[in-house]
């Protein structure tokens, strides 16, 4: 038997349904920012599709997606940081900054990532994406 406190805590420990929506989502950028391919892609659907905004299909299927991110995660300053989070239904909308190491120099690019999850999983994604900031750009080598 428990007690009213006991039913309290325990209810209140409990994650929300946009919390349980929201956990692949939130796994995957913990992964992206330790650049941990693994568990990064334990979040995504075998089947998952990744999208420019709005219909350009960039990769389908769960190899695609990690060919496309192996190569990211070798990116010295790469990082993530979330600005806002939304849930709605089954769907997750993400306002990041992500710091890039991109040809010119370090970078920020701002991203809206929009993502659906089916069971438990990352099934589509779509992002849109600001041009980049240089940070740091690279200096030219004089002869």
């Amino acid at each position: 038997m428990t007690t009213g406190v006991d039913q309290e805590l325990s209810e209140g420990a409990r994650e929300t349904a946009d919390e349980l929506i929201a956990r692949p989502v939130r796994d995957q950028l913990d992964a992206y920012n330790d650049k941990d391919i693994e568990r990064f892609m334990r979040c995504w659907a075998e089947d998952c599709e990744y999208y420019e905004f709005p219909d350009i299909l960039l990769a389908q299927g769960a190899m695609a997606v990690r060919q496309r991110h192996v190569q990211r995660f070798r990116e010295p300053n790469l990082h993530g940081h979330l600005r806002a989070r939304l849930v709605v239904g089954d769907i997750v909308i993400d306002h990041e900054s992500v710091q890039r190491t991109l040809p010119d120099g370090a970078a920020t690019v701002d991203v809206v990532a929009i993502y659906q999850v089916r069971d438990g999983l990352i099934a589509k994604a779509w992002f849109q994406q600001t041009g980049a900031i240089l940070l740091q750009p690279r200096s030219a080598c004089v002869s």
